[in-house]
C-alpha cells in the first residue's frame, strides 16, 4: 500500500459538467486504493441532481459557500454555509437544489470511492468557472443514464419524487 501523502492544489483535479454544476475530482479512488473520493461541487442557481439513491455508498457534503435546499423522504431543509449532510449506507433517496441567487460550493466525500467514476461517464470536461446546461433528456440519454445507474449501483427517481 502506498503511504505517500497527497497534496492537491486548488487548480488540480479533473473538472466535469454534471447536473448543471462544475464538479472537480479532488482525489479519486484510483489515488486512494478505492477507499474514498473527494469531489468539489460548484452548483449554480437552479442546479442540482434529481432524486437518487446509492445503497452501497456513504456520501457526505460540507457546504463551504452558499446554501441549498436538501430533500429526503423525511422532507426538505435549507442547508447553509458550514452545514454538513451525511447520507449513510442503505439507499436513502436524496437530492439537492440551489434555490438561491448565488453559487453554492460543496465538498462531497464518498465512501467507498466509485461515484466519481459515474461523474466521469456522465459528465463533460469543462474549465474552472465553466457551466454547461443539463443535457436534454432524450430517449437515448434516458437509456444511457439507466445503464449508468445499473453499472454504479444507483437508482434515479423522477424529478418530482420527493415533492
Amino acid at each position: 500500500m502506498d503511504n505517500t501523502i497527497s497534496i492537491i492544489s486548488k487548480n488540480e483535479g479533473e473538472r466535469l459538467a454534471v447536473a448543471g454544476g462544475n464538479y472537480r475530482i479532488i482525489i479519486s479512488g484510483e489515488q486512494t486504493n478505492g477507499n474514498y473520493a473527494v469531489i468539489e461541487m460548484i452548483v449554480p442557481p437552479g442546479g442540482g441532481p434529481p432524486p437518487h439513491a446509492h445503497p452501497d455508498t456513504q456520501e457526505m457534503f460540507h457546504v463551504l459557500e452558499g446554501e441549498l435546499e436538501f430533500k429526503t423522504e423525511a422532507g426538505k431543509q435549507l442547508v447553509a454555509q458550514d452545514g454538513f449532510i451525511n447520507i449513510p449506507f442503505g439507499g436513502a433517496v436524496h437530492c439537492f437544489k440551489n434555490t438561491s441567487k448565488n453559487y453554492a460550493r460543496l465538498l462531497c466525500t464518498v465512501v467507498p470511492a466509485g461515484l466519481e467514476n459515474l461523474f466521469h461517464e456522465i459528465g463533460i470536461p469543462v474549465k474552472a468557472g465553466e457551466f454547461l446546461p443539463v443535457p436534454e433528456l432524450t430517449e437515448k440519454r434516458k437509456e444511457f443514464l439507466k445503464e449508468m445507474d445499473w453499472k454504479y449501483g444507483q437508482r434515479t427517481y423522477a424529478p418530482d419524487y420527493l415533492g
